[in-house]
């Protein structure tokens, strides 16, 4: 072996080694890949618990716990019954982009509570309702309660805060009276009965935000050395959200804007940040004395956007005292103290935490009675729409005429997409009796933007194709299937910013059908895509289905 070589192989070890223990002591946001935003976090005891938005998606609003704040748990869901969802608060017919928004979860003697906001859109009229409620549960795993609305309360993203002379509050957001710009909100705060989930009392209008006030939204209060802090998001949620702070020594106010508002944005980043858009956040005490904030952003993979949306990240959160003049005034939140934005790589929060696998793999080989806690649906699953009783081992998943359209509950079922670069891939058993009948994998963003892979029975034989919808559908590639004896396997790769989707009948390899760019479906509205299963007849009344034997999911994350 040359000298050269010799010398060289001991020296990358050493680096392999050093750069392994660097990565054992780190941890890397997004915390919550996938669109997990608006986050609401708490803590009972040693354990912490998170709850996120979920707009149109079923179940609704996603609970995972943690001992350690990054590696963490789905649970369970907030609603995950069909009577909690299909009467005041309805996700049963539900827009896109309407639904469950920005929870706030909180434990009070022994009682979790999630107060959130339920909007609909009246199909007939195009008018919008927001319908404020309140969920409890002993477990956050669940049951949940049925939703109480509170009357009376308008705007969204309201917040609890339980008081230590045993007063609960409800803060919320509304127009106000003598507006003085378009699209300026206010927030207000207002006494909440804990028996009848009612407000009470005097409502008293709080603060309209720091610059200039546009969306002002998602209150949070604490206290902290006897004064209360209003928290709130601002500036809508894209290029200018950011994160407001005021402070009060009474909770009713007056509060006292913080003179370095914003406490937190991207706004003075590139548009090219890796990360963008962020704000929405909430604060969580350490026992330590330690704080940190979790709140949302955008990465930028792709065209300064991704398919996963608004995802959960973290920082770290410190106090320290305002001096004007010489003289010692508010204390005050710092958020990343000493880089002011995102990091990706992390040093873990607590020593004795191992750092979460980045990218971890989904599998699913169907064994179990009931579908995974990871598997979502647009909407309230209709009855019939799938089984894991009618072949063992397999998810038979029925045709049924509608497809994934706008308001409509398509059997499509699927898992929230966790990273830009992935490998998905499935084993179908599909011999259909009807023609039109169609089944196989798809990418959802919306119900207007959507991939879908899929095999499908003509009169002539079977079809595999690919097809693209964004507003309106465009077929990507279609050709007729040879020697087709009802299993195939489908794939769809992600990778430098290209998909790959391809086939396998038993005994052959996987076969490329087409290659398109990776945009088709980036994030639009409020939630990130999700990859999962289909099946359609396509407007005609069959019993045809498909039975999947598994899934795999391989996320492969960027550096």
């Amino acid at each position: 072996m040359p000298k050269r070589v010799r010398f060289l192989v001991p020296f990358l070890l050493l680096l392999f080694l050093q750069l392994s223990m660097l990565s054992a002591q780190s941890f890397t946001n997004p915390l919550l890949p996938g669109g997990y935003p608006d986050p609401s976090v708490c803590k009972v005891g040693d354990v912490f618990y998170m709850a996120n938005s979920s707009f149109e998606y079923f179940p609704g609003i996603p609970i995972h716990k943690s001992k350690d704040l990054v590696n963490w748990t789905l649970i369970g869901h907030g609603l995950d019954r069909e009577t909690q969802c299909n009467a005041a608060i309805n996700l049963v017919d539900v827009h896109s982009n309407g639904g469950i928004y920005a929870p706030s979860l909180r434990f009070h003697n022994g009682t979790f509570y999630i107060i959130t906001t339920a909007i609909y859109r009246d199909a007939k009229t195009n008018k919008h309702s927001a319908k404020n409620f309140v969920i409890t549960a002993k477990d956050p795993a669940g049951p949940w309660s049925d939703p109480v609305v509170v009357k009376g309360a308008p705007g969204i993203d309201p917040d609890l805060f339980f008081d230590e002379d045993g007063r609960v509050w409800y803060t919320g957001n509304h127009k106000p009276k003598d507006p003085e710009f378009k699209d300026q909100k206010e927030i207000w705060l207002q006494e909440l009965d804990l028996k009848t989930f009612q407000l009470k009392g005097t409502r008293y209008s709080l603060w309209r935000g720091a610059c200039d006030g546009v969306w002002t939204e998602g209150p949070h209060i604490y206290k902290k050395e006897g004064k209360y802090y209003l928290m709130i998001a601002e500036g809508g949620t894209s290029f200018t959200h950011a994160i407001m702070v005021a402070v009060s020594d009474a909770i009713t106010g007056p509060y006292i804007s913080n003179a370095r508002n914003p406490i937190f944005s991207s706004r003075q980043l590139s548009y090219d940040n890796w990360v963008h858009s962020t704000g929405h956040g909430d604060l969580i005490e350490l026992e330590d004395g330690r704080w940190f904030m979790t709140l949302l952003g955008v990465r930028g993979d792709l065209n300064r956007k991704s398919n996963m949306g608004r995802e959960t990240f973290i920082v770290p959160v410190v106090w320290e005292q305002e001096v004007r003049f010489g003289k010692k005034k508010n204390l005050w939140p710092v958020v990343a103290p000493e880089t002011g934005r995102i990091e990706r790589e992390n040093p873990l929060i607590f020593e004795t935490s191992k750092a979460p696998s980045r990218g971890p793999k989904f599998q699913d080989d169907f064994k179990n009675d009931k579908l995974g806690l990871e598997w979502n649906f647009r909407r309230v699953p209709m009855p019939n729409t799938l089984s894991l009783e009618n072949k063992s081992g397999f998810l038979r998943l029925f045709t049924h005429p509608n497809t994934i359209t706008e308001r409509k509950q398509a059997h499509y079922t699927g898992i929230k997409q966790t990273e830009s670069d992935f490998i998905f891939t499935t084993k179908m058993l599909f011999s259909p009796s009807n023609n039109k009948s169609e089944a196989g994998i798809a990418i959802v963003q919306k119900d207007n933007n959507y991939v879908s892979f899929t095999v499908r029975k003509e009169s002539d034989g079977m079809v595999i194709e690919v097809t693209h919808k964004h507003k309106k559908k465009h077929n990507l590639k279609s050709i007729k299937i040879k020697f087709y004896k009802g299993e195939i396997k489908l794939k769809i790769e992600s990778s430098k910013n290209r998909y790959t989707f391809s086939y396998a009948t038993p005994g052959k390899r996987f076969k490329t059908l087409v290659t398109s760019s990776a945009d088709l479906v980036l994030f639009t509205g409020f939630t990130g895509a999700h990859i999962g299963l289909y099946a359609t007849s396509n407007g005609l009344e069959n019993k045809d289905h498909a039975d999947f034997d598994w899934v795999k999911y391989i996320p492969k994350p960027r550096n």
